[in-house]
């Protein structure tokens, strides 16, 4: 398993974000289709998540996935096929009791995150996603605070990760609220 630390080092990719791409919600729904064949056996239900599911706001142009399954430790089996995918397995990646697979290495297209059903983390994401779409002047507020970011730290995503933090534990705060 790695740690933050081993994260920041093996990470150099340029941050940058772009303008919403309408096409994104399409590529989710093409590679959603694929992820299911492989984890029919064991998946529960797939989101869109992430910059790329909320309409109108800047996003690093990287589709992220959650999915959720029956049982973390089977998707471990799966891994090679999900490399016929092109996607690299990361083990938890530095959230416990997650998998994450990435595809396109340094030119990143896809992310997928996948817990157990139950994990408070399933929630989590897709308020967040919710509630921006549902308050707008936030998500443009949060698109903002991205493209500052991402100016301000161009080649460190460490920094560009963490700069985030206090915004999206606010959203959070606000999305579980919201939700109930």
């Amino acid at each position: 398993m790695k740690n933050k630390r081993d994260i920041s080092k093996t990470d150099k990719r340029r941050v940058g974000v772009v303008s919403y791409n309408p096409n994104w919600e399409d590529m989710y729904k093409e590679e959603s289709e694929k992820i299911k064949n492989i984890l029919n056996d064991i998946i529960i239900d797939i989101h869109h998540i992430g910059s790329t599911a909320i309409p109108g706001i800047k996003a690093k142009p990287v589709i992220d996935i959650l999915v959720e399954v029956k049982d973390i430790e089977g998707v471990d089996q799966y891994n090679y096929k999900m490399g016929e995918l092109g996607y690299e397995a990361m083990g938890e990646y530095g959230i416990p009791k997650r998998r994450f697979f990435r595809k396109g290495g340094n030119n990143r297209t896809h992310h997928i995150h996948i817990f157990q059903t139950g994990n408070g983390e399933i929630e989590r994401h897709i308020n967040f996603k919710e509630y921006l779409i549902a308050y707008p002047d936030k998500a443009r507020e949060y698109s903002k605070l991205k493209e500052k970011l991402t100016n301000k730290y161009t080649y460190d995503v460490e920094n560009y990760t963490n700069s985030k933090s206090d915004f999206i534990k606010e959203i959070d705060k606000k999305a579980k609220l919201w939700e109930k």
